[in-house]
This record gives C-alpha cells, sequence and structure tokens, in this order.
C-alpha cells in the first residue's frame, strides 16, 4: 500500500525533473523577499541557476544566503511543493555534463526568447547552486 508520504516524494521528484520554472525567493537588505521565476537543474542533491551578472537576487544572496523555492500550486490550493536552502553563488563553472543537461532541458526555451546555448552562457554567466535544507508542502 502506497502511504500519503510516498505519494508526495513521488510528485516531487516528478516536477523536479519535468517543470521548467521555480520561483527563487531572495531576501533583500531590508528585509523584503523578492521572488524571481528562474530555469533550473535538480541534480539529485542542489538546484542549478543561472543569473546574469548584477542582479538583484545575487546581491541578496550575497547578503542573505537563506532562501527558497516553490514550484506553482494546481491553482486550488494544492500541489504545493517549497524547498527552503541555502544558496551559493559559484566561481566556478559547474560540471560540463550539468551544464549539457541544463541546456538540452531548455533548448526549445532558448529558441523561443532568440538564444542559443553560446549567447545563453555568455549572458546568464552566474551560477547559483542552492542546496536545500528542508521540504514541506502537499
Amino acid at each position: 500500500m502506497t502511504t500519503k508520504n510516498e505519494k508526495y516524494r513521488a510528485r516531487v521528484a516528478k516536477r523536479l525533473k519535468e517543470e521548467r520554472i521555480i520561483w527563487l525567493i531572495t531576501t533583500r537588505s531590508d528585509g523584503m523577499p523578492q521572488p524571481s521565476p528562474v530555469w533550473f537543474l535538480w541534480d539529485g542533491e542542489s538546484f542549478l541557476i543561472f543569473s546574469r551578472p548584477d542582479k538583484p537576487k545575487l546581491r541578496n544572496i550575497q547578503t542573505n544566503p537563506n532562501v527558497a523555492l516553490h514550484f506553482d500550486g494546481d491553482g486550488l490550493g494544492g500541489d504545493i511543493i517549497i524547498y527552503s536552502g541555502i544558496a551559493h553563488i559559484e566561481t566556478e563553472a559547474p560540471p560540463e555534463s550539468q551544464l549539457i543537461r541544463y541546456l538540452e532541458k531548455y533548448q526549445e526555451g532558448l529558441e523561443r526568447i532568440g538564444m542559443n546555448s553560446a549567447s545563453f552562457t555568455q549572458q546568464y554567466s552566474i551560477p547559483i547552486r542552492v542546496m536545500p535544507t528542508d521540504l514541506r508542502g502537499h
């Protein structure tokens, strides 16, 4: 018999694999939360996100690395998935295999916004790694 917890974990795993957008919530220096929709790659242990330089989310992470990540719900208050975590702005490029998987995941999105892999990696040159510390939802 499948438990409620097992069903939830299966739903989380499916969304981590299939979803294209997750909301990254950082905290501004004045304490206000700042949500940003971002593309991501889940590697089984952490989230890989890329940013353009000089974006507020980078300044926010430097000041306070505590972040939240969440998926959109189902519009009726269900399918809630929220991660808390610690964000780190990486100074080195991620492993090549992760970059390839990331770019493959978003190939259609890149084409839709008039970019290719080279232009994306040039403009979105700052990797952010989020290590989850908590998962909650229903």
